[in-house]
């Protein structure tokens, strides 16, 4: 089959590392970044830049119907958030895309968007939701619900029938017990410890247990 020709909107670190698991995808064509800080013609990682917001109208009458979201949002996430909507404004699809080196259980979902880097992955009976990353060696063990455009960082680790709502970002090496709910906008820091429900836009420090421990 020919490969489908696509490209990724953003040429910073995250945007590098989708690059990288494009080319070890047989299925897809990288033609190159779209990106609004640097000039056309210039290259990154030997993928030329083929020129900011203003190249998708182009790249969409050539036919091109793919893209990746290359801005990984973590603290910013309106920012990814707003290059999902140029891209959909612009008449681009975003396919779920899965580093050769990640695990998907066969009865796990991903929908459009997701974003799997290596040795990440998704149980049995798990959901990740619209546009959301596991980054390098992230963990969703089994009945886990991922909502959309939610961020793992390396190494963070879910336990069975946890629940992750929208925009949910967590850091490094953090855990999430058994059946634990984070809510939306919530964030978690590296290397915590999560034992409980987090509220919406609720906030675990870096190295912290939540809940917090009683004073003595």
């Amino acid at each position: 089959m020919t490969p489908t020709p696509i490209f990724i909107y953003g040429a910073g670190g995250h945007g590098k590392t989708l690059a990288d698991l494009l080319r070890a995808l047989p299925d897809y064509d990288l033609l190159g970044f779209v990106d609004d800080t640097r000039p056309p013609g210039a290259q990154v990682m030997g993928v030329p830049i083929l020129g900011g917001a203003e190249a998708l109208p182009g790249l969409r009458a050539r036919g091109v119907t793919r893209a990746v979201n290359g801005v990984g949002g973590i603290g910013h996430v309106e920012l990814r958030l707003l290059i999902f909507d140029r891209l959909a404004e612009a008449g681009f699809t975003c396919p779920a895309v899965v580093h050769p080196r990640a695990v998907v259980d066969s009865s796990a979902w991903l929908d459009e968007g997701v974003q799997l880097l290596a040795l990440s992955y998704v149980g049995a009976e798990s959901r990740v939701g619209f546009g959301s990353v596991l980054n390098a060696g992230a963990i969703v063990t089994h009945d886990c619900t991922l909502g959309r455009v939610v961020n793992l960082s390396p190494g963070a680790a879910l336990a069975g029938g946890v629940t992750l709502a929208d925009y949910v970002q967590v850091g490094m090496n953090a855990t999430i017990n058994l059946n634990v709910t984070i809510g939306t906008r919530a964030r978690v820091g590296n290397s915590a410890t999560v034992k409980a429900d987090v509220p919406p836009e609720g906030v675990v420090y870096a190295g912290t247990i939540w809940p917090p421990r009683p004073a003595a």
